[in-house]
């Protein structure tokens, strides 16, 4: 996978170039999908909006942005990663196969979070081949 291909994608290998809560400030038809979501889960009363989300900072500007406006600051995969290991992403840990914050993570949503999980393999398979 090149820079450019790894630049969207979350530490954990997510697509932060598709994500909704990334999107929130830049795109309508996401930020309502999202917002949908929040009130749903609770987070957003029926009559709050757009305002009150980013005020909040209820978005995302991705595992190297910000981290006062980050859907998880305290991710358990960003502070070991970044922060302890200051890796560029998971793929790059020789513990990725055998980690305890992978596994929970595939827990929450094992076909999202697997897939990405998935993709981080895939990256580190690539560096050990180019690097052999």
């Amino acid at each position: 996978m090149t820079q450019m291909e790894t630049s969207m994608m979350a530490i954990c290998g997510l697509d932060c170039g598709t994500c909704d809560i990334r999107l929130i400030p830049l795109d309508d038809k996401a930020a309502q999908r999202a917002m949908d979501w929040y009130k749903q889960m609770g987070w957003l009363k029926e009559d709050e909006g757009i305002e009150q989300v980013l005020e909040r900072k209820m978005y995302c500007e991705g595992c190297r942005g910000d981290r006062t406006i980050h859907w998880s600051s305290d991710c358990p995969m960003l502070l070991c990663c970044v922060d302890e290991k200051h890796l560029e992403h998971c793929g790059q840990c020789d513990k990725l196969f055998t980690c305890q914050h992978v596994e929970a993570f595939v827990g929450q949503d094992p076909g999202r979070h697997g897939g990405a999980i998935e993709r981080l393999k895939q990256i580190a398979q690539q560096a050990g081949q180019n690097q052999g």
